[in-house]
């Protein structure tokens, strides 16, 4: 038996954000891992505090936070097996059991940009922690290393399915109640 487990692409519209855009030319520049469609449990790699982009680590998202009101996002859902799902599960309990040894890797961020691997303990950024745990989990990253992993990656893979894409805020009080609705979704990747 299969369990979904959903990606979520964002771009909030902060000046940091904005200035990671500017440099990557990517339409989204931040990935969360969520376990229900409603993304009530969504995890990742980012900001500790919201007025603070700087001190950064393990943290589960608020959907409705002030970071993400005005945010732009892509969300997509893949298939696991239970055992993949129970993995990724146990990995999130143990990196929020553990967080405040965890750091956001800004140092890494470098590394992609100049494609050298630049591993450091206790740091991840928000791509490089789910790709890992992906790994980990044995689900496939289509080859991708985890230090070079950007989170417009997750997008192009073909087993990854795309829900919505749009208004964060719309997504979220979409009445889940009926199957999703059928939403365009617009190429994934460079800034036109």
């Amino acid at each position: 038996m299969s369990k979904t487990i959903y990606i979520v692409l964002t771009e909030t519209g902060s000046w940091l954000s904005r200035a990671i855009q500017l440099y990557t030319q990517e339409n989204f520049n931040h990935v969360s891992i969520a376990f229900d469609s409603e993304l009530k449990e969504m995890y990742s790699f980012g900001r500790k505090f919201e007025n603070n982009p700087f001190i950064g680590g393990f943290v589960k998202e608020d959907v409705r936070s002030r970071l993400f009101r005005n945010a732009n996002c892509a969300i997509y859902q893949c298939q696991v097996t239970e055992e993949q799902y129970d993995h990724l599960r146990q990995e999130i309990q143990y990196f929020d059991l553990h967080k405040e040894k965890y750091k956001y890797n800004f140092i890494g961020l470098i590394g992609v940009a100049c494609r050298i691997r630049l591993k450091r303990s206790y740091a991840f950024f928000c791509s490089q922690f789910i790709a890992t745990i992906f790994m980990n989990a044995g689900i496939s990253i289509d080859g991708q290393c985890p230090y070079f992993t950007k989170p417009t990656d997750f997008a192009k893979w073909a087993w990854m399915q795309p829900c919505y894409q749009g208004p964060l805020r719309h997504y979220v009080f979409l009445p889940r109640t009926a199957p999703m609705p059928n939403i365009p979704i617009r190429t994934i990747g460079k800034i036109a």
